[in-house]
């Protein structure tokens, strides 16, 4: 057994008292992030993402992911590799990998993003929706959602 006092550190963040972001494709709850908790490793996040908005393609630089449905269904892509996630699901995306969900449902899509390591020295997020060939990668039948 640990005997350390660790009576400084916080190890619970309770809903109420979570730091919520506004993003265009929801708002972000963070249960675990630096300054948050003392991690070095792990950033975690609940999105609420609207009906008819998304997180377009973008990759994490240094970082992996797992991103967790709980609840509604989204488009989600891996590279060039699609998936419709429902709640359950999850994904799995490689360090530096290109990836977006789609939330072309009339309903909520509430996920977990899970990633690691928490820092790597440049930005949390590249945004290359605007770039070949993610730019025209969803057909025109489906780009519904309102990207960000």
């Amino acid at each position: 057994m640990c005997a350390f006092d660790d009576s400084h550190v916080r190890h619970f963040i309770l809903r109420k008292d979570a730091p919520v972001e506004s993003s265009p494709w929801g708002p972000h709850f963070w249960a675990c992030k630096p300054g948050l908790v003392e991690t070095q490793q792990l950033l975690v996040v609940q999105v609420d993402m609207p009906p008819h908005t998304a997180h377009a393609f973008h990759y994490h630089p240094g970082r992996e992911e797992v991103l967790w449905v709980i609840e509604g269904q989204g488009e989600q892509w891996v590279g060039r590799q699609k998936m419709l996630l429902g709640a359950g699901d999850s994904a799995f995306i490689p360090t530096d990998t290109v990836h977006g969900i789609y939330n072309d449902s009339p309903q909520l899509l509430r996920f977990l993003a899970i990633l690691s390591p928490a820092d790597t020295g440049g930005p949390l997020l590249v945004d290359v929706q605007n770039e070949e060939p993610w730019r025209s990668l969803r057909s025109s039948s489906s780009t519904s959602a309102r990207s960000a």
